[in-house]
């Protein structure tokens, strides 16, 4: 962990550079990968289904009478906690719904909005290290509220060919109909491309590995939207006396167990909480089960002594983290001054994983700097707006002369003449 005091502004982007990965090669590997899917669809998909993931199934559709079973194995705990968290991110997101916009601009011209469902939408659930059953939650549960009238799951399956009972538990609770056993780089080309078994998607969701996002960004060139750049998970934890050392190295360390390329920052108010905070984590390290990943994004973790109130605030804008923890007091003050940042955690008692999991926001956000233009996954992200527009004879008198007008100074006569002949028309 490296300790910085005050540093200057200059050497700011310095001491918050993300852990970078070297990726020479990668892109090609991928693009070569998904160019065998597109010509040989479901006879690829098994090849590399064998060579990533270890098995080749008979068929990647997950059945009902799959589904059925993984509920039964799922525990009665862990499905009330399912289905409370679903609860929540329901209400959340049906809130976002907005009503049709509709205005008229002058006497005879009227212009409106409406927001429309992506019909076709694909899901990435990574299943690895850790199986993201929450993920599922965050992503369908805002796709069904959204009403696109298709949405398909991908996940990878273990050795045995079986996937995890709670992604599946969650699929089917959210309103999942088609769950395919399906990881990495191939389940991506089959949602972009098509392929006999998997349905061509308009737009892919969801997190996952280096090349997982590699294959999202090529595919988005040509073929199909995605959701968001996406890259290692992060949060910054901002804190003052008030802070809870504790619970400020519990934050740290929670982001940190997520994957070696994980980068967690702290930015304190003294040395002292910078002091207090690493005795807890030293203390808290050693009880978590995925230490050795913890430990390693540890190595890309900064603690930064940040005396000064505007600084701070410069230097949380300036990194726009895909989380940030205030654990300072006047926290409501400080969050509204906030400009770059995925999703905001205030007080003490607010823990990021509560937005993982169960509070109702979502936990799919703009990672590596992305939030300095991008929003986190919302119910927007299943939308389309289109809008409309109705001209009366009145309104185009109204308008049609202004028009005409900006056609003729951009040199385009057909646009133009399009109005001048309704008005020449309207006067005979």
């Amino acid at each position: 962990m490296k300790i910085y005091n005050n540093p200057q502004r200059d050497l700011w982007p310095q001491i918050l550079e993300r852990p970078s990965i070297d990726v020479s090669g990668l892109h090609e590997t991928v693009r070569s990968i998904l160019s065998d899917i597109r010509m040989e669809k479901d006879k690829a998909l098994l090849k590399y289904s064998l060579k990533f993931d270890g098995n080749s199934p008979e068929q990647f559709l997950v059945t009902d009478k799959e589904l059925a079973a993984a509920e039964e194995k799922v525990e009665p705990e862990l499905k009330k906690a399912i289905e409370l968290a679903a609860g929540n991110i329901e209400q959340f997101h049906a809130a976002q719904k907005t009503g049709l916009l509709k205005i008229e601009t002058m006497p005879g011209v009227t212009c409106w909005q409406k927001a429309v469902p992506i019909e076709k939408v694909g899901l990435y659930i990574p299943g690895g290290t850790a199986p993201l059953f929450s993920t599922v939650l965050m992503l369908a549960i805002p796709a069904r509220i959204a009403g696109c009238s298709e949405i398909i799951l991908c996940t990878p399956p273990g050795k045995d060919g079986n996937i995890n009972p709670a992604i599946l538990f969650a699929a089917k609770y959210a309103g999942v109909k088609k769950v395919f056993r399906l990881g990495g780089v191939q389940a991506i080309g089959a949602m972009a491309y098509g392929t006999e078994s998997v349905p061509k998607m308009y737009k892919i969701f969801g997190p996952g590995n280096q090349y997982v996002t590699a294959a999202k960004q090529l595919v988005s060139m040509t073929d199909v939207a995605i959701d968001m750049p996406a890259g290692p998970s992060e949060v910054m934890v901002v804190a003052d006396e008030t802070a809870h050392p504790a619970f400020v190295a519990a934050d740290l360390l929670s982001q940190a167990e997520h994957g070696t390329d994980s980068q967690v920052v702290l930015v304190a108010g003294s040395q002292k909480m910078v002091d207090k905070v690493k005795e807890q984590i030293n203390l808290q390290l050693e009880k978590l089960p995925r230490k050795e990943f913890a430990e390693k994004s540890l190595m890309n973790s900064v603690l930064i002594v940040m005396e000064n109130e505007q600084d701070r605030l410069d230097l949380i804008n300036a990194y726009a983290p895909e989380h940030l923890i205030l654990s300072v007091a006047g926290y409501h003050e400080l969050a509204e001054k906030i400009s770059n940042a995925g999703s905001v955690f205030l007080g003490n008692y607010t823990p990021e994983s509560a937005g993982d999991y169960a509070s109702g926001t979502n936990h799919t956000l703009p990672t590596n700097g992305w939030a300095r233009t991008n929003s986190g996954v919302n119910l927007d992200s299943f939308m389309k707006k289109i809008t409309f527009q109705e001209i009366t004879k009145e309104g185009l008198q109204n308008v049609g002369p202004a028009v005409e007008t900006m056609a003729a100074a951009e040199l385009l006569d057909g646009h133009k003449n399009a109005v001048t002949v309704r008005l020449g028309e309207q006067t005979q």
